[in-house]
């Protein structure tokens, strides 16, 4: 199998038999150098009785990975990790911030050029080279800092992602009381409710009973000045959370072949939620009112690099792309799996569900703009706590609303808890496959999960505080922003060019073979997505971003962040992204010659690339070519090697 350029494909059958042999071979008595002369002609010191080759160098151990227990579970874990909090809360939530229906123009041309196609490579890449995101990179050694980059973007998106479900935890011990402490019956509201009249021009600048409970009793921000005033952490968050890390830490011990199970019902609970929320939030006055401000798009809001900014990044968020959590579970998947088909599905499923979930929230944000007497887009403020703040509100209206309260919070958790362990899965897999002695020994691994998990939960302890939630907004906003757009760019060049696009497409059609024909319809598509339309339409949103989104102020409500909270921000995202370049150096650095010949071997794939997909398919070693070895190497020959007569009655016999 060659690439574009001719170059025969790396980690062959052939290649790594070679080099398990240190790329010699002995006969009898005589070496002969790489060009098949002898220069020397002096017998070896071997012994002229044993004409055995010596024992190879022993090959390094490799511990076999483990793989999805059944067909489906490697489907089914996909869609519990993609169709997560970002469909009910993010998603909302940014169709609300950048003027209702307008942002879904930007969203699906996100999420066809760069969303799927993205989606795809990635999928691929963990499934054919069987390694997560920082060992895959055997393929383009040059670009192992994309590998590291992601690990960087998974651990802002775990420290702040868990701070969510601690949130769902509160709210979830907090209905199990009657009335609920966030409704107009509940006595602390009885004012709230009572004054709130509809038309009544005071009434736009009165708090809901929702607001009230979320900034006060949940958040605590009301005893914050910004980001330079946390305050104390709040014991009743802090103890949710620390709940929160101690299941996903259970998670991750169970393994793999555990997880596929529970999406069983993560997968589809959630629905029967969501269309009980629109059909009680139909029935509500100004609900249609909601809807319309959520399908209308404002046109002019094309023209902001904010929207397209939130487009991409909640691509990025809701699939997974960049984090590392899709290729560490492809690494698992089987070798023959239909990459393709589960891309599309996945995808069309998690699109749906996002604008499924924005139908419950505005008819509620309808409903309540309703009894304000105000306009949708002043009914609330927007931030991440809007679901905390809508949904809680639609809730409280239905009947037996504490047991919905209950049944919804608890779906909040199972989305919560599928997501975050995809990105823990990210990290975990990434430190195994550098140091493989922890994934055979139990006890090491525990230890290191343990550790990982409890140092999580003491950083998570400054997002859990009075100020806890202008510090969440900032690692919200900037972590999957620009950075990780960088390194999906890069991701994309290095396999397009460098790994090169017809033998990354070649290993696609290798994996699924028999490809169907629609198989190979659509990677036409992809390939020139990847080839063209996807860098292009990133580097057009990072030039938005540079040119335009820095000039404007970030704010969590009426609260304006201060240029030094901006520059962190920025500080996070740069770190992501420069790890490719700092990590590229140290490729180059390794190899030798000059900088062009340097640069060429540091995107040659490495010997080992291809080699744990051997023992899965047997297609593969049909195919693959005889691999060149460049590596010097020896031949021992007899007397008899050398005497032209011999040699002839030596062939005719």
């Amino acid at each position: 199998m060659q690439d574009e350029n001719g170059k025969a494909a790396l980690g062959s059958p052939a290649e790594h038999s070679a080099t398990a042999a240190q790329n010699s071979a002995h006969l009898n008595g005589y070496t002969v150098t790489q060009n098949g002369h002898n220069s020397t002609a002096t017998p070896s010191p071997q012994s002229e009785y044993d004409s055995r080759a010596p024992s190879p160098t022993p090959a390094p151990v490799i511990i076999p990975r483990e793989q999805w227990g059944g067909k489906y579970e490697f489907l089914l874990s996909c869609i519990g990790y993609c169709v997560g909090l970002g469909n009910v809360w993010r998603f909302p939530y940014l169709c609300y911030r950048n003027g209702g229906g307008v942002f879904l123009i930007p969203y699906f041309i996100m999420l066809f050029v760069t969303g799927v196609p993205l989606f795809l490579m990635e999928l691929s890449l963990g499934q054919y080279g069987a390694a997560g995101p920082i060992t895959v990179w055997k393929c383009c050694p040059l670009l192992k800092g994309i590998g590291i980059g992601m690990l960087c973007v998974s651990t802002l998106v775990c420290l702040y992602y868990n701070i969510i479900i601690a949130w769902t935890f509160y709210y979830l011990g907090s209905s199990f009381q009657s009335p609920l402490p966030w409704s107009c019956e509940a006595a602390a509201n009885v004012g709230l409710c009572g004054n709130a009249t509809t038309g009544n021009s005071s009434a736009a600048h009165r708090l809901s009973p929702t607001e009230k409970f979320w900034n006060e009793q949940v958040l605590g921000v009301v005893n914050s000045e910004g980001l330079h005033d946390p305050g104390p952490v709040r014991w009743q968050l802090a103890l949710c959370l620390l709940a929160a890390w101690v299941i996903i830490f259970l998670c991750i011990l169970k393994g793999i072949r555990s997880s596929g199970k529970v999406v069983y019902v993560t997968a589809t609970f959630p629905y029967v939620v969501l269309i009980v929320l629109i059909i009680r939030g139909a029935t509500l006055e100004g609900s249609l009112q909601g809807i319309a401000f959520y399908l209308t798009p404002d046109w002019s809001r094309l023209a902001n690099a904010q929207v397209w900014n939130d487009a991409a990044s909640q691509v990025f968020y809701s699939l997974g792309i960049g984090v590392g959590g899709l290729l560490s579970m492809a690494s698992y998947n089987k070798f023959d799996n239909n990459v393709i088909r589960d891309t599309l599905i996945i995808t069309g499923g998690n699109c749906g569900t996002s604008f499924f979930a924005g139908f419950a929230i505005f008819s509620i944000l309808g409903h309540m703009a309703w009894k304000k007497g105000v306009p949708v887009g002043e009914v609330a403020d927007s931030g991440p706590g809007l679901a905390f703040v809508a949904y809680p509100e639609a809730l409280a209206l239905l009947p037996g609303s504490a047991f919905w309260s209950i049944m919804f919070f608890l779906m909040l958790f199972m989305l919560g808890i599928d997501t975050l362990f995809g990105n823990m899965e990210g990290i975990t897999t990434a430190v195994l496959d550098e140091f493989p002695h922890l994934r055979s020994n139990m006890l090491h691994k525990s230890l290191f999960l343990g550790a990982l998990c409890f140092c999580f939960y003491l950083m998570g302890l400054l997002l859990v505080t009075n100020g806890g939630i202008y510090w969440f907004t900032l690692i919200d906003s900037f972590s999957t922003s620009f950075g990780l757009i960088i390194i999906t760019l890069f991701m994309c060049i290095g396999i397009s060019f460098f790994y090169g696009v017809n033998q990354f497409c070649q290993d696609i059609v290798d994996m699924i073979c028999p490809c169907p024909g629609w198989c190979i319809k659509v990677l036409y598509y992809f390939k020139a997505c990847w080839v063209f339309f996807t860098p292009f339409l990133l580097l057009l949103i990072l030039t938005y971003i540079f040119i335009e989104m820095y000039n404007t102020s970030l704010h969590y409500g009426s609260y304006v962040y201060p240029r030094w909270g901006k520059a962190l921000g920025v500080c996070m995202g740069a770190t992501c992204c420069l790890q490719i370049l700092i990590w590229a150096i140290v490729a180059i650095s390794k190899e030798t010659g000059t900088l062009k010949q340097r640069f060429q071997q540091s995107i040659r794939p490495l010997n080992s690339w291809r080699v744990n997909n051997l023992n899965n398919s047997n297609r593969v070693e049909e195919r693959m070519e005889p691999e060149r070895v460049e590596a010097p190497f020896t031949v021992t020959l007899t007397d008899m090697d050398f005497t032209a007569m011999n040699w002839e009655v030596g062939s005719q016999a």
